[in-house]
């Protein structure tokens, strides 16, 4: 049995150590890229700006009344069982 686990487990130490081989290995020089031509791009345009806030403090207007606030008031309803 411990020769057989012996066996056995070197298959998964060896795949380990290729992947470590190969992860670490330096990367293949690449060719240089020629470009003949230029990408087309739509000119820049600069996002229009938003408008500020308006100012709050002791020297602008003050701040707007909040709306009236205004209750519903609804009959209850009542579930009835129909047989």
């Amino acid at each position: 049995m411990f020769v057989w686990m012996m066996l056995a487990l070197k298959v998964p130490i060896a795949a380990l150590l290729y992947l470590v081989w190969w992860a670490s290995r330096a990367p293949e020089a690449a060719e240089p890229e020629q470009h003949d031509w230029q990408p087309i791009r739509p000119p820049h345009s600069p996002r229009p700006k938003r408008p500020n806030p308006p100012r709050r403090g002791p020297h602008s207007e003050p701040e707007p009344a909040p709306p009236a606030r205004t209750r519903v008031h609804v009959k209850p309803r009542v579930l009835t069982h129909d047989p």
